[in-house]
């Protein structure tokens, strides 16, 4: 049943992609997207649940073991972060289907649906993957259905953007599939359960180098600074629900490989001085960024790209408190940057532009609006008792432990949070706080009929962002229970007996 359930969320979205290549009917297209979705979610909460309560299970398909077979391995950090991002990718979708304007302009409706569920299917298999390859193999995946949908109608300035994504990716590519040659070569194996004590065999300089090409590689997939020159330009040009899922998804699935890697592969004791450095320079100087913007969805990005710097930070500390406050981070993240990626959209919806300066003077969203706005931008900036509070009181707890160096990084996260909350009462200013505009007088005729739909798309839109909202809030009302799996999580990327030994069997026992 374990095995069933292990290749489920990767299998169930890319067969349903190629069904829906053949060209269904439109509304059994949205029906069969939204029901895997569906489904999916039910499998990622099964699977955290048995990981949670017996610890990592692994399957070998095919019967051949490591290092011939392919392994997919759910434990508690991947089968939480997979569950938060169907969740998302869920919500996302259902927004996307209220917008109605990608998928109802001819010749998009066709690919839109497939290529996201083989998006969600690309994130499943990063999570659940328990080699080197096939890692590699979903970033490609992602690849490849993130070009189509940052591309879908596009017009010249989406295509030199999505050009802009495209190269940056496959060169990261290049270098993560370098990567692994290298580590095979020198190893004779990519699977993550066998590699730890065969890399620690190998001479302190190679390891180290290894280390370093690791972090590279994913770091440009994360836009961790200074790689992060990509994003704020490739992003914000794509309508709001990919851009959404791609906030949330994308450069999670990265964080969450570096963690992987790092802590399996490559354990440390004591701070690691070099991604502290990186993770301050990510929080200050990309908010910096964020603040000079005028544009809402480049401030948004550049947001994004600073509190990257925070899940780093927690990494950087290498102890279980750190990693305890990364890993709440990140289920944080995931859910508030989607939301204010989809509130931007309600945001351009409603005024017609993202410049915050045309703004300010003239139409403001409604009361709903700003409540759905409110909730995660104070919840960046780390308010109590949101969600966003509950992730940095974690992390600044763990670094108030580390000493000196603790204190440092503890001032930089202080000042970003500052900034953040400066940046989103900008945002509030210029969007929520002109004069409405003189409503339209009701529509006549057939115009009645499009307005009636447009008010059900308007409702699913609106309906959509609330549930991610809510889910922010949910977060931070279980704040205990998941901070004791985060920090199970967090003994177990130290620790991984238990995971080598879901995959290895008695020969990955102490």
């Amino acid at each position: 049943m374990t095995d069933t359930l292990l290749a489920l969320p990767v299998l169930l979205p890319v067969l349903a992609a190629g069904v829906l290549l053949l060209g269904p009917p439109r509304f059994l297209v949205r029906a069969l997207s939204v029901a895997v979705l569906v489904c999916v979610l039910g499998v990622a909460v099964a699977l955290f649940t048995v990981a949670d309560e017996r610890g990592p299970v692994a399957v070998a398909f095919g019967g051949w073991p490591p290092p011939l077979g392919i392994a997919l391995v759910a434990d508690r950090l991947s089968a939480l972060l997979l569950t938060v991002s169907v969740l998302v990718a869920l919500a996302v979708l259902l927004f996307a289907v209220g917008q109605g304007t990608a998928e109802d302009r001819p010749g998009t409706a066709a690919v839109l649906h497939p290529a996201y569920l083989l998006l969600v299917g690309g994130v499943a298999l990063a999570y659940l993957t328990g080699d080197l390859f096939n890692l590699f193999v979903a970033f490609e995946v992602m690849l490849a259905a993130s070009y189509v949908l940052i591309t879908l109608d596009a017009d010249e300035p989406r295509t030199r953007a999505g050009m802009t994504y495209t190269i940056v990716s496959l060169t990261s590519s290049l270098l993560l599939i370098t990567v692994v040659a290298l580590v095979y070569a020198a190893t004779g194996t990519v699977t993550l359960a066998q590699l730890p004590e065969r890399l620690a065999a190998l001479p302190g300089g190679l390891q180290s180098a290894l280390s370093l090409l690791m972090l590279v590689v994913f770091g440009i997939k994360a836009a961790v600074v200074p790689l992060h020159f990509w994003l704020p330009d490739s992003y914000p040009t794509a309508p709001a629900p990919i851009t959404a899922v791609f906030a949330a998804l994308l450069t999670k699935v990265a964080v969450y490989a570096v963690l992987r890697t790092q802590t399996m592969l490559f354990p440390r004791t004591g701070v690691w001085l070099l991604l502290a450095v990186v993770s301050i320079a990510a929080l200050l100087l990309a908010i910096l960024g964020a603040v000079a913007q005028d544009d809402l969805n480049r401030l948004l990005s550049f947001t994004l790209v600073s509190h990257i710097g925070f899940m780093l930070l927690g990494l950087a500390l290498f102890d279980v408190a750190g990693l305890t406050g990364t890993i709440l981070y990140v289920v944080h993240h995931i859910v508030v940057q989607a939301t204010l990626f989809l509130v931007a959209g309600l945001v351009l919806r409603s005024t017609g532009t993202t410049a915050l300066h045309r703004m300010e003077g003239r139409a403001a969203t409604g009361a709903g609006i700003a409540v759905l706005f409110a909730l995660p931008a104070l919840s960046l900036a780390g308010i109590p008792p949101l969600s966003g509070f509950v992730a940095k009181l974690a992390l600044l707890q763990a670094m108030a432990q580390a000493g000196a160096a603790g204190y440092v990084l503890a001032a930089a996260a202080l000042v970003t949070s500052l900034l953040t909350l400066y940046a989103m009462a900008r945002v509030w200013n210029a969007a929520f706080s002109g004069t409405r505009p003189t409503p339209s007088p009701p529509p006549q005729g057939g115009d009645a009929v499009v307005s009636r739909t447009t008010r059900r798309g308007t409702a699913l839109m609106l309906a959509a962002t609330a549930g991610m909202a809510l889910t922010g809030v949910v977060i931070a009302a279980c704040a205990g229970p998941l901070s004791r799996v985060g920090e199970r999580a967090a003994q177990d990327l130290l620790d991984p007996r238990e995971y080598r030994a879901a995959v290895l069997g008695e020969e990955g026992r102490p």
